[in-house]
């Protein structure tokens, strides 16, 4: 079964790299989609580079801030069209 983990960021560029190795270390099977609301502080290309190093890890850049919900939609959107069983959300401050 495919499990994302669905994490919507707008400046969460601190985070995102401690989260997304928790994540991955958990040994599960999961995958990451990043849903950056074009971050003024980087989060964004943080989280690109992450998907250079983890292929466990996807990204999806939004042009503008939309809010949480729509961000959600769009990343729900992603696992669908994809193909995952399984579709996590979290938020990117580790709640």
């Amino acid at each position: 079964m495919r499990k994302l983990v669905v994490v919507p960021t707008c400046n969460e560029r601190e985070n995102i790299g401690p989260l997304v190795r928790k994540l991955l270390g958990l040994g599960i099977g999961l995958e990451v989609l990043v849903v950056d609301d074009n971050s003024p502080d980087g989060t964004g290309e943080v989280a690109e580079e992450l998907s250079k190093i983890f292929q466990e890890v996807h990204v999806l850049h939004r042009e503008r801030k939309e809010g949480l919900g729509r961000a959600y939609v769009a990343g729900f959107r992603y696992a669908l069209e994809n193909g995952y069983d399984i579709i996590i959300q979290m938020d990117a401050d580790f709640s």
